[in-house]
């Protein structure tokens, strides 16, 4: 019998971070409510469901660097992402 997947530990955060769509210029703010090593929950200030399927969140607004992210969930102003 195959042993069940373990969640990585996900840590309360808090943090402001912002989301570029597409290699766009225009950073959009979120909220990172939770983070683990595999990925997070963000609220942001619109509807989540408009979020392309892949994006890209860094922590300072005008940082070149950031992660790339798959949307995995959207449920209204929050949505899952994993890191890729």
């Amino acid at each position: 019998m195959p042993q069940p997947k373990k969640r990585a530990a996900r840590k309360s955060l808090s943090q402001h971070a912002w989301i570029t769509l597409d290699g766009g210029f225009a950073a959009r703010h979120c909220l990172v409510q939770d983070i683990s090593a595999s990925g997070a929950k963000i609220t942001m200030d619109e509807d989540a469901s408009q979020l392309p399927g892949v994006i890209r969140m860094a922590f300072a607004r005008d940082a070149r660097t950031g992660r790339s992210c798959q949307v995995v969930w959207r449920r209204g102003k929050s949505a899952g992402v994993k890191f890729i």
